[in-house]
């Protein structure tokens, strides 16, 4: 098993410094998510061969690995052009993941949940052609459902991963968006019938925690105007939010889960580190117990 940060909250720094405070903070594996310089949200690559090179360094030096990279594009757009644009950067990313020497890739599958039948025909027809891309770098590739994407819910996530039916490419279970993969009919989240539905495709989580926006009757959050569409979650510390962490790890623990567990808060930029060290300490003792 490998524990990771996503250093997300720690973008600022550059990279060398980035890399540095990860091996400071005690960690062995980065998560290696978007920054302007490198790999930003939705447009191409920003990183040339120097980049890469000096990236590599940092990780040698450091005494660091990848765990694995996560690029977020619009390759479910149903907009074709779109689409196009974002397999276009995904090739470019799967070529520098395979040269950072990382054989793991995650993401979300994108999309717009009130155009999902369009959003999916896209993601197929992206996965067309990018699937024989990641079968000859080597690289696999982990898929989460996330709030506002065509798949918003786990088992239909764990289906559609199961249909594209290669065992490379398996599920991610993102816990902070535990009560919307639940769906909107239950006002809870059984975190461990979720896991147990993905069974052996679960070979990734990530770790942060977040309130039930479901609760109090749906008042929890009081969203104007009233009917909006908005989702709502968060990115906290263990213990600031409700996600049930008994039930989360020890069901971990009953699957003898073997695969990528990610540190993914993203609440508390002022105290970076701070976090970074509380959730590396608590991981490790949760999933060694």
């Amino acid at each position: 098993m490998k524990i990771a940060l996503d250093p997300y909250m720690l973008r600022a720094l550059p990279m060398d410094d980035m890399v540095r405070t990860v091996a400071e903070l005690g960690y062995e594996h980065i998560e290696l998510s978007p920054r302007d310089d490198f790999m930003p949200f939705f447009l191409h690559p920003r990183a040339d061969d120097e980049r890469v090179a000096a990236l590599k360094n940092s990780l040698r030096t450091h005494g660091v690995r990848l765990s694995s990279v996560l690029p977020l594009y619009k390759w479910s757009s149903p907009d074709e052009t779109e689409r196009q644009a974002a397999v276009r950067y995904w090739k470019r990313m799967i070529e520098i993941t395979a040269d950072l020497g990382c054989s793991l890739m995650n993401s979300e599958f994108n999309g717009r949940p009130e155009q999902a039948a369009a959003s999916e025909a896209a993601f197929w027809r992206s996965m067309d052609e990018l699937l024989p891309v990641f079968e000859r770098e080597g690289i696999a590739l982990n898929l989460e459902a996330h709030p506002d994407d065509f798949c918003e819910e786990n088992t239909p996530a764990v289906d559609l991963v199961r249909a594209i039916n290669k065992p490379w490419v398996n599920y991610l279970y993102c816990a902070p968006h535990s009560f919307h993969l639940s769906g909107a009919s239950e006002v809870g989240a059984d975190i461990a019938k979720m896991m147990r539905y993905a069974g052996d495709k679960l070979q990734h989580v990530h770790i942060a925690d977040s309130f039930n926006h479901k609760g109090s009757s749906g008042l929890r959050y009081i969203l104007n105007p009233p009917g909006t569409t908005a989702r709502i979650h968060q990115h906290l510390d263990i213990g600031q939010g409700e996600v049930d962490w008994d039930v989360f790890f020890g069901t971990l623990r009953e699957l003898d889960f073997d695969g990528v567990a990610t540190a993914c808060v993203f609440a508390w930029e002022e105290r970076a580190r701070e976090s970074s060290a509380f959730m590396l300490d608590l991981i490790t003792k949760e999933l060694a117990a």
